[in-house]
């Protein structure tokens, strides 16, 4: 293998619940500056079809990069696979144990009931990309299904994601214990629950940890992709 095929990475990254693979957008031109390989999984929760990628058999070393819900929605054998992995303002369990966990768990079977109707779907999202977004302003936030078509497909996968969100135990099964973890965590976060971000502390003990000051859950404004671009960089250097 030569020196640039030793260097080269292949990277998946995976939007949360609510999001796209469009928002990937600009990490994309990044990451394809350094000459590696970019793909972006898509839900299909708006009006792009979903899409799951896949490693690719001689394409570099293998890191996920994964947005809040993102590394579960991730299959096993992709996981097995990985040699890197980002998680950005993520969570093993998102409910946590105890009262938080029952209030969370309310607000997302209420949000729920809410997809049952486009209009009533379209606020339901608007109102938590407002508070994904926070401190940010939402206008910061990208386009994304809450613009579009809303349809019963869309609806349900919304719905069915929730449950797997509602559901989550631990960290995605598959995942490389022995791999190197960076974890981005938003000091501002009012969607992941601080008890869902100490528990996810503890599954990952060996990870490197870095918290963004004055960040909200979409990190909008959050100086990430050099950041996780240096880390690669670093960690992955042959």
């Amino acid at each position: 293998m030569s020196a640039a095929e030793a260097a080269a990475l292949q990277v998946i990254a995976m939007h949360g619940w609510c999001g796209e693979a469009c928002h990937w957008q600009p990490w994309q031109r990044q990451f394809a500056a350094q000459h590696w390989h970019w793909q972006s999984g898509e839900r299909g929760y708006g009006s792009a079809a979903a899409q799951l990628p896949a490693w690719h058999e001689r394409g570099g070393r293998r890191v996920v990069i994964g947005h809040s819900l993102g590394p579960h929605l991730l299959p096993q054998q992709l996981w097995a696979q990985a040699e890197a992995v980002v998680l950005l303002a993520s969570f093993g369990r998102f409910v946590p144990p105890g009262p938080p966990g029952e209030r969370l768990s309310q607000a997302l079977t209420t949000m729920a009931s809410k997809l049952d109707d486009s209009e009533a779907a379209r606020a339901m999202l608007h109102r938590f990309l407002r508070q994904a977004a926070a401190p940010d302003p939402i206008e910061l936030s990208p386009l994304g299904p809450a613009e579009g078509p809303l349809g019963p497909e869309q609806r349900q996968r919304l719905r069915d994601d929730l449950q797997l969100l509602h559901h989550t135990a631990g960290l995605p099964a598959g995942f490389p214990r022995a791999a190197p973890v960076l974890v981005v965590e938003a000091a501002e976060d009012r969607i992941v629950a601080p008890e869902a971000c100490q528990l996810l502390r503890q599954q990952l003990a060996g990870a490197e940890w870095v918290t963004i000051p004055g960040a909200g859950h979409s990190l909008l404004r959050a100086p990430v992709l050099p950041l996780v671009l240096e880390w690669l960089q670093r960690t992955l250097a042959p």
